[in-house]
């Protein structure tokens, strides 16, 4: 999906929620809010930005919005943030967030959907259990669940499989992908997105993984020689809101906010479905490349006993660690799991 494409889209949805509200005139509200990395340049400013920019424009609303990393927001401690109120709505990255409550990574564990199609099946599975709990736990209110799309490896050094991660530093941002990749022979090293490039640079990782889309415009094909593209996961993020804020809003402009967030989460889900092969076609260098940089990385050809390795791993050293970890807070967390995501992908905690 070209940027032009883009920018009309985030506009227009944007737009329908700075209708007035019959020309009643009401108290402005004040909404601070912290969006993505602006690394990921295309959520961002396409997305992001337009969108509580037009939110700020209405007459009733004021948005105060910064990118996490401009104001050193950790994105693992969004959920704290949310509850103590200390913003108002966050972009959260899901898994790095999950340390606070297992329960949420249950929407994103590393090797359980094949593909973006499931993976939206997944997330519709678990929504309402998930926005229930995130109510209860941290006073906070999922307003959109999206992915950033199939998160893949950009690696140094020769990999012409799986085999060759053995011994390899893999950067990586959610317990399970943690497990994932030990169970691949790999040590995972946990950083932020804003970390990785330096960290690859220097030889603090050999591996790192994000989308194609955010590893291009992060610029790590600068950095990484081979492009692994088996997914691994899909990066759900969300945009939470704390529970306060909305109730101060009235129905009228909460029915509005609810569609809005809604057409947001549409436009994320059309770009992790429209940009990521283009940026795997651009950071490898084939004549496809439109919209990323070009850049030259070797593509990695990945078989079919790749990813029947992934699902051995995911079956044996994923599920059950995080089940049990998860009941230990939760004791219906399995039985959620198993009800919803499990019902959609055929997976099952014991």
């Amino acid at each position: 999906m070209k940027a032009t494409t883009l920018k009309r889209v985030a506009l227009g949805a944007a737009l329908s929620c700075g209708v007035g509200l019959g020309g009643v005139a009401q108290a402005e509200t004040m909404l601070r809010v912290v969006g993505n990395f602006s690394g990921n340049k295309i959520h961002v400013e396409e997305v992001e930005r337009p969108f509580f920019g037009n939110l700020s424009a209405r007459e009733d609303m004021h948005v105060m919005y910064n990118t996490m990393d401009a104001i050193g927001v950790e994105a693992a401690d969004a959920l704290r943030n949310l509850r103590s109120g200390a913003f108002d709505v966050m972009s959260v990255q899901i898994g790095m967030a999950s340390r606070d409550d297992p329960f949420f990574e249950g929407v994103d564990l590393a090797g359980v959907a094949q593909d973006l199609d499931e993976q939206r099946e997944v997330v519709e599975a678990i929504r309402e259990k998930m926005d229930a709990r995130l109510q209860e736990r941290f006073n906070a209110k999922l307003m959109t669940l999206w992915p950033f799309g199939p998160q893949m490896m950009f690696c140094n050094g020769d990999i012409d499989g799986l085999d060759d991660l053995q011994g390899k530093k893999v950067r990586v941002f959610t317990p399970s992908m943690s497990r994932l990749v030990e169970g691949l022979g790999a040590t995972p090293v946990t950083l932020q997105f804003s970390e990785v490039y330096l960290a690859l640079q220097r030889g603090v990782a050999d591996c790192g993984v994000t989308a194609p889309t955010a590893a291009n415009s992060g610029k790590w094909p600068e950095v990484t020689t081979h492009l692994v593209p088996l997914p691994l996961s899909y990066s759900v993020q969300g945009h939470f809101m704390n529970l306060d804020a909305w109730k101060r809003l009235d129905a009228t402009q909460q029915e509005e906010l609810t569609a809005a967030f809604s057409n947001m989460e549409q436009q994320m889900w059309e770009i992790a479905y429209g940009v990521n092969d283009d940026a795997i076609a651009c950071s490898t260098g084939q004549d496809s490349c439109q919209d990323h940089t070009a850049y030259d990385m070797t593509l990695v050809d990945i078989d079919g006993a790749s990813a029947q390795l992934v699902s051995d791993v995911t079956k044996e050293a994923v599920l059950p660690v995080w089940g049990e970890q998860c009941d230990a807070q939760y004791a219906e967390c399995s039985q959620v799991w198993n009800e919803t995501v499990g019902e959609a992908t055929g997976y099952s905690i014991p």
